[in-house]
């Protein structure tokens, strides 16, 4: 199938990360670091493994911190080359997007992740485009966003993650209702948000990443506000639903979620048993404090 290529990625980091305060008073819960880097870093880096080449940063007010880390740090470079720390200054090059590849629009009202989608539009045009949500880190041997891009190429459309819960907690997620399952693509036949789970159609939840056509933006225009107020996503996904294919693809990694302070503390213990470096010690430290 011949498809217009995903080029560009909307990465919405406008949130104000109520749920971990105080860390986030005055520091964007995105740059919390996760290890060793800030979490944006591995949405960023994922999405980089996918082909994405230029990235949308859907942002607030105190949020420059992302914008800053995205950029040369002339001082921080300079004094790196001075003391010979080629491989830090390397790996910090190494990081850094191309010039223009990355760009910052302001969200300005928190009014949900429809809103959030829709304020990128100017900048994604006519193109297809990936969604890849923050908060949640997905480890898997292949890069995820890489492996629905793969599959998008086959079948084009929109693609959408998705993730087994336990039926009994449906009510809180987004819930796909599965049509025909062909090899690792879902065929859907809707969705709907936070079911009873006496009416719930599955237990996929709507995961973190998102493959969507551009006539997105226009059912987000004409979206009315929906739960809190907000301008959900998923009403504008059932919109274009009527004319655009969807499928869901099954997510069997380990999806880490920042959101909460708990989530926040597992990725960073994730990411660090996972370090070549540093795993090992990483290990001995946590027995230690378990042994108490």
């Amino acid at each position: 199938m011949l498809t217009k290529p995903v080029r560009k990625a909307v990465l919405p980091v406008a949130g104000l990360g109520t749920r971990v305060l105080p860390a986030t008073k005055v520091m964007p819960k995105e740059m919390l670091p996760v290890f060793d880097r800030p979490a944006i870093h591995y949405v960023v880096d994922e999405a980089r493994a996918a082909g994405i080449e230029h990235f949308v940063f859907v942002t607030g007010r105190n949020k420059a911190a992302i914008e800053d880390y995205f950029d040369t740090a002339y001082e921080l470079e300079m004094t790196l080359a001075a003391k010979g720390k080629t491989d830090l200054l390397d790996q910090l090059r190494a990081d850094l997007p191309a010039p223009g590849a990355c760009s910052f629009v302001r969200q300005q009202a928190p009014l949900g992740l429809g809103h959030a989608v829709w304020c990128a539009r100017d900048i994604v045009g006519s193109e297809p485009f990936a969604v890849l949500l923050p908060d949640m880190l997905m480890r898997s041997p292949t890069p995820f966003l890489a492996a629905m891009n793969k599959a998008y190429e086959t079948v084009g459309g929109n693609i959408i993650a998705v993730e087994q819960v336990p039926m009994e907690k449906v009510s809180s997620y987004g819930i796909i209702d599965p049509g025909e399952r062909r090899g690792e693509l879902i065929e859907m036949r809707g969705m709907v948000e936070k079911p009873a789970v006496k009416d719930a159609p599955s237990n996929l939840m709507i995961s973190g990443r998102y493959i969507l056509q551009p006539e997105i933006f226009e059912a987000l225009e004409e979206q009315k506000p929906g739960a809190g107020g907000e301008i959900q996503l998923t009403d504008a996904m059932l919109k274009l639903m009527e004319t655009s294919p969807f499928h869901a693809m099954a997510f069997d990694g380990q999806t880490l979620d920042t959101g909460s302070k708990t989530g926040y503390l597992r990725a960073a213990v994730a990411y660090g048993l996972a370090d070549p470096e540093h795993g090992e010690e990483v290990r001995a430290i946590l027995k230690a404090l378990l042994k108490g």
